[in-house]
């Protein structure tokens, strides 16, 4: 399973480019920049999504929190006494908002498998949330050239989304970027800051370079 401190990502203050680099050298320059004027966004590199980070205590406080892999599931799984035979559903005994922030930016949800998925998961290292991870990064990575583009499309979308939703040009820019329009979209954030303009196009158009800087 990978290291969730050599996660890449990009770290934007305000509409300058702070650093680019592992997840763990981030968040320290990120936490020194916190007293900033500038509020400070930290993207996911392989998929444009902003990673909340949670910055309190120690640097090494700091670390071993980002050093263990987040939990996606909220509560455990076992089936309804009224549920479908051949299907297992969640029964979730708390809010997962009660349970504070969300690490690296995910997002407990539901999840129906049947109950050979949930007893192959149950035996896999890490526990199923580690083996379904681990799953959808392999996918990934095996995508097809067609499934590449749209992935480096909603990443740069999903950037461009929480950093430049006001700029002129937007809306613009987004209808180049899903009609897979380079010039275009490129001439549409001619007059972006450099380091936005950059970052958007990188992950537009060279997803293997955005995941792997």
């Amino acid at each position: 399973m990978p290291d969730p401190l050599t996660q890449s990502c990009t770290a934007f203050a305000g509409r300058r480019l702070l650093l680019a680099g592992p997840l763990a050298e981030v968040a320290m320059k990120v936490k020194q920049s916190a007293e900033g004027a500038d509020t400070v966004l930290v993207f996911d590199d392989a998929t444009g999504r902003v990673i909340d980070l949670d910055l309190r205590g120690s640097d090494a406080e700091i670390l071993e929190r980002l050093s263990q892999p987040p939990k996606t599931f909220a509560g455990r799984y076992r089936p309804k006494a009224d549920a479908t035979p051949g299907t297992t559903t969640s029964e979730k005994g708390d809010n997962p908002q009660s349970r504070g922030r969300p690490k690296l930016g995910v997002i407990a949800r539901e999840v129906t498998l049947l109950p050979r998925h949930w007893e192959w998961l149950a035996v896999q290292p890490g526990g199923a949330s580690a083996a379904l991870r681990r799953l959808v990064d392999e996918v990934r990575k095996g995508m097809h050239p067609r499934q590449q583009r749209r992935a480096a499309q909603d990443a740069a979308y999903q950037f461009m989304q929480a950093i430049a939703g006001d700029f002129p040009g937007y809306e613009e820019a987004t209808r180049a970027l899903f009609a897979d329009d380079r010039p275009g979209l490129e001439e549409r954030v001619a007059a972006w800051p450099e380091d936005i303009r950059t970052y958007a196009l990188r992950l537009a158009f060279s997803p293997a370079d955005a995941s792997h800087s």
